[in-house]
């Protein structure tokens, strides 16, 4: 049994996406910096999972952090999960659905708002939404 009410079984997944999708959203891979669509995208909506369609970000909370990701300083309240990651040797943590469990990024505490927060989020784990 998932932890994740809308996760999917492997053959479920590969039917909606695309392998390159897959590789980062199930096989927590990264696009490569400055790649994404989203990362200079600045219309106002929200920013939804790709894997089930839950509201992730609102575009209010967006900003340009120069890491070649879009980014945010916060996530809609219970969307995300957050995950001690060590792949790599390096700690950080990362970035879940809460609905289907798919990877999104990573959360670091260096951010310039408020908050503190910089969400960095693969654009390959996004749509938007007006």
């Amino acid at each position: 049994m998932s932890d994740f009410p809308k996760a999917k079984s492997k053959k479920d997944w590969v039917k909606i996406l695309s392998k390159w999708e897959y590789q980062i959203l199930i096989e927590k891979g990264t696009e490569p910096p400055f790649s994404g669509k989203y990362n200079n995208f600045k219309s106002p909506g929200k920013y939804t999972c790709k894997g089930c369609g839950q509201n992730l970000f609102d575009s209010l909370h967006k900003f340009d952090s120069g890491c070649g990701w879009p980014s945010f300083d916060q996530s809609i309240k219970n969307s995300v999960v957050y995950q001690k990651d060590t792949s790599f040797g390096i700690h950080r943590i990362e970035i879940i659905c809460s609905q289907c469990g798919v990877h999104l990024g990573h959360v670091f505490d260096d951010g310039p708002t408020q908050t503190k927060k910089r969400y960095c989020v693969n654009s390959a784990s996004l749509v938007h939404k007006n």
